[in-house]
Formats: C-alpha cells, sequence, structure tokens
C-alpha cells in the first residue's frame, strides 16, 4: 500500500500556541479542577508540553499546579 503524500514537500504542521499564553493567564491556579484536567490523560497522567503546545514556562507551573490540587485531593493521583 503506497502513502499519499509527497516526499520533497517543505509543508509543515502548525506550530501549536501555548493555551496559557494565548489568554495571558500569568499564574495557574491549582483550585481549578476543570483547566487541570484537560492537561491529564484519563489515567491521571501529565500530557507531555507537545500534545497541546504549552510552553516551558507554562508547563513547569502547570506540572506543579497538578502535584499541588493532587495532595489537595482536587484531582486524582491515579484513576483505576
Amino acid at each position: 500500500m503506497q502513502q499519499n503524500y509527497n516526499k520533497n514537500s517543505t509543508a509543515k504542521p502548525e506550530k501549536k500556541v501555548c493555551y496559557f499564553c494565548e489568554n495571558k493567564m500569568d499564574k495557574i491556579d491549582f483550585k481549578d479542577a476543570y483547566l487541570l484536567r484537560r492537561f491529564m490523560n484519563s489515567q491521571g497522567k501529565i500530557y507531555p508540553p507537545k500534545r497541546h503546545g504549552t510552553c516551558a514556562k507554562h508547563q513547569r507551573t502547570l506540572a506543579n499546579a497538578i502535584k499541588k490540587a493532587r495532595t489537595m485531593a482536587l484531582v486524582p493521583f491515579v484513576v483505576k
């Protein structure tokens, strides 16, 4: 089966924009469980930055907010 793409094509996929930079959010609140859940998979793991396009600065603060929310029992550690 042949693939339908041109090997010489220089087209690159669009780079994802950081959600927090786009909405000009400086702080990520650990109490906002619905926002944090967007950046976690169904097992409770934190998505890598490439998945949602978060920048390095916001990925670090997001990870800390999720970890803090886990200890406060707002977000589960593991979902079975």
